[in-house]
């Protein structure tokens, strides 16, 4: 049966107990033409380790926008990081309704079966998901929504479509419950105030400062903590409006929860005491070995210890029970020193950065590189850069065509990291949605037109917390270090919160231990003027308004110091610029492109083999990008392609005849001598053709000569045929002249 719900913008239609009716429970989701089915199954026997153990997998079929999988095998494979990404947005959504002591394997299935390009999958899937599992007979007496805000037009928008998406300057990802928020993801959007005039529709050989005076400049879109704080109101506010229509809608239909036993934690009160009466002091030592590895192996010894104890023997204490009570004790310790004493473990204050130290370009063949270690978590960021060849290709069912992207972001997490031997693999979803977050934070302060890829990698040498955020300092230091420009740096920071009764703690740059023991792993980076990306994961339940106010601003605060210590050692960067690829993008009357690609693309050929470079050719406005791995052969080819399109064509504007003749085969005709002009001499001249650049102006002699958009009013010009006309006789001045090569303005 169908059942609609309008909600947050949205018509959503149910259809329930049509399909997979085997699953524990299963909703089939339509929104517009996307369709989506979503089903949770659980096995019946528990796991012996006290965990949840659920497993999520998204998965988008091809079919749904009607194409067969690319690629050798013609069926889907392994899944595309977008899949992995929203699998574990659904997994950090609905992980925290089980009940406690649930340990019964459970799997959530979503696919999608059809996909409308206006619909945001993400949003639709945690819907999905959440409905199948609120409908099984699992105990989950709560629904979750998920729901997305843009800022389009000065105005937070709940659930915009995926083309508003693209005009928005934030994409804040928000899911909770009637009650509570339970994960938050945000990034900032770098655009563009005015993109009329095409950024590399520029000819640098002209005036160097010209493109200056024409670009429009990037606006990087940082979220102050107030702004941020109101849009999580709105998608708090939505999420309450949903779940609660949700709520009312399916609670008459949800199966009579089933049957279940639950594990309990291994507790003894007197094991407690007796920890509490002889080891202590042993308990606070081990907690001080701040290294994971280390202070799992001193714990571990005062196990041994307490198992050979007279009283441990005649008790008939396990290893297990004694294991699980020495834990229970240790964040009892963790959790008191920190509400009560204010002081944290390895004896900072709450809101007190660990020390740290920054290197630069420390790998002497690499693009950009940045060894930046804070306590005892330790990143080494690596920049490659390349061309638009190396971009990452890939596809989203939202989209028509193939997505090159020219920004990767790769995070290694090896097991020596954290002292263990553990082999190494493929990157899993923890590494892939660091990765993610670390790209969400860097990607709005690199140009948007820049001309290179760049790979960013971030191998982790040592952790103990915030090893993503390290990723994302270290990250910004190493883009600098390769000669990216960088107009504002970025930090990351990972909060704390731990909650005591009425009590509460939020801390600065936690560690491990205190991500492991406490109630909240907040993550937030940004300039100094704002938020570019925040990720929070909340363990504990509801969180107030003032208390997420206290830490946006007490990351700031932190932000500010680690930025400090940033914007110091960015001052020593030295760029290695004898190892840089060179790249060169400029532009040429797209009439001479024909020249530049010659007779049969011979000519092209000649220049990418003399030169060693790469050639991209723009036809339409004329843009002639070459890259390559030696600075002065991409300048020599520059300058050789410059002359090829300085010299006359033969055969008159139209460019019907070849070079070697007119289209009857007759004898070549002689080359023109260049007509000299003397330095801001006015002639009469007419237009012959009109760019979004500017204009060529036929001059006295039969040559062109070129007036610049910027030249044209004493205002900025979005659309030159506003103001000019082809065949129109115009007035200009000579401004400068070189060889052929004339730069106009109008003589007004």
């Amino acid at each position: 049966m169908e059942y609609t719900i309008t909600v947050n913008n949205q018509e959503e239609i149910y259809d329930l107990g049509k399909v997979a009716k085997q699953a524990a429970g299963a909703a089939l989701l339509k929104i517009k033409n996307t369709v989506i089915l979503a089903t949770v199954a659980r096995d019946d026997s528990q796991v012996s380790e006290n965990f949840v153990p659920l497993t999520v997998q998204y998965v988008e079929k091809t079919y749904a926008v009607g194409k067969i999988p690319g690629g050798y095998f013609k069926r889907e494979t392994k899944p595309g990081d977008f899949e992995t990404l929203t699998s574990r947005i659904i997994d950090r959504s609905l992980r925290p309704l089980f009940p406690k002591g649930y340990a019964y394997p459970t799997q959530i299935v979503v696919f999608v079966l059809s996909c409308d390009p206006e619909v945001d999958l993400q949003v639709a899937a945690l819907n999905a998901a959440s409905a199948a599992l609120y409908l099984s007979d699992i105990p989950v007496n709560k629904a979750v929504a998920g729901v997305r805000i843009g800022y389009i037009d000065g105005k937070y928008v709940v659930n915009p479509s995926n083309s508003a998406l693209k005009t928005s300057t934030l994409d804040l990802y928000v899911a909770g419950t009637k009650e509570e928020l339970l994960m938050i993801e945000m990034r900032s959007i770098a655009s563009m105030e005015s993109m009329n005039l095409p950024i590399m529709a520029i000819d640098p050989m002209l005036d160097p400062t010209l493109a200056e005076s024409v670009i429009t400049k990037q606006s990087i879109n940082e979220f102050n903590e107030d702004a941020i704080l109101e849009a999580i109101d709105k998608a708090q506010s939505a999420i309450t409006e949903a779940t609660s229509a949700y709520e009312q809608t399916f609670t008459p239909l949800k199966k009579e929860d089933a049957e279940l036993d639950y594990k309990e934690d291994l507790e003894n009160d007197s094991i407690f005491a007796y920890i509490d009466e002889f080891y202590k002091q042993d308990v606070h030592n081990a907690i001080n070995q701040m290294a994971k590895s280390e202070r799992a192996n001193e714990l571990n010894k005062i196990v041994t210890k307490i198992l050979s104890d007279e009283v441990a023997v005649l008790e008939g204490w396990s290893k297990e029970l004694v294991n699980s009570v020495i834990n229970a004790y240790k964040k009892k310790i963790v959790r008191e020193m920190i509400i009560d004493k204010q002081v944290r473990a390895d004896g900072r204050k709450l809101n007190e950065i660990r020390p740290i130290s920054i290197e630069t370009n420390i790998l002497p063949l690499a693009h950009g590189s940045c060894l930046f270690t804070r306590g005892q978590t330790q990143a080494l960021a690596v920049v490659t850069l390349g061309n638009d060849k190396d971009a990452q290709m890939y596809d989203l069912l939202t989209e028509k065509n193939t997505i090159n992207d020219t920004f990767m972001v790769n995070y290694n997490f090896p097991g020596f990291s954290v002292g263990e031997a553990s082999p190494l693999r493929s990157p899993g979803r923890r590494e892939l949605g660091h990765g993610n977050l670390a790209r969400r934070a860097l990607e709005p302060v690199l140009d948007i037109n820049r001309l290179q890829t760049i790979r960013l990698v971030s191998e982790i040498l040592e952790s103990n917390g915030s090893s993503s955020m390290a990723t994302i300092c270290g990250g910004v230091l190493a883009l600098k270090a390769a000669g990216i420009n960088i107009e504002k740096l970025v930090a990351g920071i990972a909060m704390g919160l731990v909650f005591e009764g009425d009590k509460h703690a939020v801390l600065s740059d936690i560690m491990g231990l205190e991500d492991h023991d406490g109630d909240m792993d907040f993550k937030v980076a940004g300039t100094r003027d704002g938020i570019t990306a925040l990720q929070m994961d909340i363990k504990l339940g509801g969180i107030s308004r003032d208390v997420l106010k206290e830490a946006l601003y007490q990351a700031k605060e932190g932000r500010a110091h680690i930025l400090g210590l940033m914007e110091a050692a960015s001052q020593e960067i030295v760029v290695n610029n004898s190892i840089l690829p060179k790249l060169e993008l400029f532009s040429v009357d797209p009439s001479k492109i024909v020249d530049i690609i010659g007779q049969a693309g011979k000519t092209i050929r000649e220049i990418i083999e003399k030169f060693e470079v790469s050639i991209d050719l723009d036809r339409e406005k004329g843009e002639v990008k070459i890259a390559g791995e030696n600075k002065e052969k991409v300048e020599a080819a520059k300058e050789h392609i410059i002359q090829i399109t300085n010299k006359p064509s033969f055969g008159g504007r139209g460019g019907g005849r070849d070079r070697g003749g007119d289209r009857h085969g007759s004898t070549p005709r002689e080359e023109k001598p260049v007509p000299t002009f003397v330095q801001d001499e006015v002639v009469d001249g007419v237009v012959k053709r009109i760019v979004d650049f500017g204009a060529f102006i036929e001059l006295p002699g039969g040559i062109d000569g070129l007036l610049h958009v910027s030249k044209i009013a004493d205002h900025r010009v979005d659309k030159v045929s506003d103001y000019l006309a082809l065949e129109q006789k115009v007035r200009v001045k000579i401004l400068k002249q070189t060889g052929n090569k004339i730069e106009l303005g109008l003589e007004r």
